[in-house]
C-alpha cells in the first residue's frame, strides 16, 4: 500500500532533487522575456528573446530531449532529459527523477528513493519550475547581444546582484526562433550547460502525460505538503 501522508510538514529531502534548483532548461525555453524599463536590456538583445517567446508560447505544445552537462570550469558529466510543456502544464524527466506540474501541483518522483513530493505551486515554487523560473531575470539581470558562435546568436545575462550565478549565455538559433543551448556559470566557476538535442512541438499528447496516477507508485513514500 502507498504510505500516503496527507498535509505533513516534513519535507523530503532527496538527494537528486537538488539537482532541479540548477536546471534551467525551460527557464529559457518557454518563460517569459517581459523585462522591466529599469532593467539594462539592449536593443537587439531585447527583439531577439522577445521573438523566441512569442514562437514557443504560440505552439500547443513543445517538447525537448536534451544533454544537461556539470562541472568546474568544463563539463565532466553528463546526463539526458526530457521536457514537455503546454502553456500552462509541464513535464520533466532527468537523473532519475520526474517532475510534473498538471496544472495545479507540481509532483516530485523518485524512483531511486521511491518517494513521490507533492505541492502546491507558490513563490519558493518558481525554482523549479520551467514555466516561471525566468522571472528571476526579468528585473534580476543586465542583459547584451554578446555577438555569434557557430551561427548562433549569443545573449548573456548577469545578475544586477550577487546571487551565485556568474552569467548565463543563450545561444539561440533567431532563423527558427528556437534556443539551441543554454550555459549557465556560478561564481565558483562551476557550470551548467544544457544542449538541446531534438524539438518538436504540437504533437498529439496523451491527455496523461501531465497528469500524476498515485496508484502506479503503491509501493513509494507519498508525502503531500
Amino acid at each position: 500500500m502507498a504510505r500516503f501522508l496527507k498535509s505533513t510538514p516534513r519535507i523530503i529531502k532527496n538527494k537528486n532533487m537538488k539537482y532541479f534548483n540548477k536546471i534551467i532548461l525551460a527557464s529559457a525555453l518557454v518563460g517569459s522575456f517581459t523585462f522591466s524599463f529599469a532593467q539594462k536590456v539592449d536593443a537587439k538583445a531585447k527583439t531577439i528573446l522577445e521573438t523566441v517567446s512569442k514562437n514557443y508560447k504560440a505552439k500547443k505544445n513543445t517538447y525537448f530531449k536534451f544533454s544537461y552537462g556539470t562541472g568546474t570550469g568544463k563539463v565532466s558529466k553528463t546526463e539526458t532529459g526530457i521536457f514537455y510543456s503546454t502553456p500552462t502544464q509541464y513535464k520533466l524527466n532527468i537523473m532519475g527523477n520526474e517532475q510534473i506540474f498538471d496544472g495545479k501541483k507540481v509532483y516530485n518522483i523518485s524512483k531511486e528513493d521511491q518517494e513521490v513530493t507533492i505541492a502546491q505551486p507558490n513563490g519558493s515554487e518558481k525554482a523549479l519550475s520551467p514555466i516561471n523560473y525566468l522571472d528571476e531575470y526579468k528585473t534580476g539581470y543586465t542583459v547584451t547581444y554578446a555577438g555569434k558562435s557557430g551561427g548562433l546568436d549569443l545573449i548573456k545575462m548577469v545578475p544586477v546582484k550577487d546571487n551565485g550565478v556568474k552569467s548565463v549565455v543563450l545561444y539561440i538559433n533567431t532563423p527558427k526562433k528556437q534556443i539551441a543551448k543554454i550555459v549557465q556559470t556560478s561564481s565558483g566557476n562551476d557550470l551548467a550547460v544544457i544542449t538541446v538535442n531534438q524539438y518538436k512541438e504540437n504533437q498529439s499528447l496523451s491527455a496523461s502525460t501531465f497528469s500524476f496516477d498515485k496508484n502506479k507508485y503503491k509501493n513509494y513514500l507519498i508525502t503531500e505538503l
